[in-house]
């Protein structure tokens, strides 16, 4: 790395928000009212998609696509029904706090839509220490294509060779590989640490407490593994 970390990029659903089974559900269920049987298991482990993406993985590339806006609206439906059940994940805004303390500014770059990302801001309750925010319908195509990750370093003049990204899919940590950004995984969002190191995560912790409490080693480790693989 020719310049140091100035920034941090945050994925927010499984990552600071604990909602990754919420979505999951509420798949499930908009797949069952419109006769589609999609296994929970493969659902879940297609979170950090965004609605573009996640109907053409889960239902294949020439699925009939005549009820793709009325199964996106459902899910969004039936997934707003659960925001007061949403909960920030352990250590959430502790972690924020201290990046912040640090001087590293705090960039949220996730798959969500505007009013998903409303009710997660809200759950959150951490604007004051948030840099800059993007959402999927800020990009032309949602995760795992680093859309999100360039508008989200455009919006903060961040450049990719000073940001660490922080998320708990693959899709997240595919998205900042494609910037060459090193992306730090948690576990909080469902998935083994093995799968996310599998798919190129510099590190893998159990949720933001775990990274808080391991922050001086993840940013090293992270950055360690960005120079080996230049």
């Amino acid at each position: 790395m020719t310049k140091p970390v100035t920034g941090v990029l945050f994925d927010v659903d499984g990552t600071l928000i604990d909602s990754v089974y919420l979505h999951t559900t509420a798949w499930w269920q908009a797949f069952r009212q419109y006769g589609h049987d999609v296994p929970s298991a493969r659902i879940h482990r297609a979170i950090g998609m965004g609605s573009d993406k996640i109907l053409d993985h889960l239902l294949g590339d020439h699925h009939d696509t005549g009820d793709d806006d009325a199964l996106r609206a459902a899910h969004a439906s039936l997934y707003a029904t659960s925001w007061t059940s949403l909960r920030r994940l352990p250590g959430a805004q502790q972690l924020l706090q201290t990046c912040a303390d640090r001087g590293l500014r705090n960039v949220l770059a996730t798959s969500a839509s505007k009013p998903e990302l409303g009710a997660l801001l809200r759950c959150l309750d951490a604007d004051a220490v948030i840099d800059t925010v993007t959402s999927a319908d800020d990009a032309g195509e949602s995760k795992p294509a680093p859309d999100i990750v360039e508008v989200a370093l455009r919006r903060s003049t961040l450049d990719a060779e000073e940001v660490v990204f922080v998320g708990d899919s693959v899709w997240d940590v595919q998205a900042a590989g494609a910037l060459s950004i090193p992306c730090i995984g948690l576990t909080s969002g469902g998935l083994c640490a093995a799968e996310l190191l599998d798919h190129g995560a510099a590190a893998v912790y159990a949720d933001p407490q775990d990274l808080l409490d391991h922050l001086d080693e993840a940013l090293t480790t992270a950055f360690r593994v960005a120079l080996i693989s230049v």
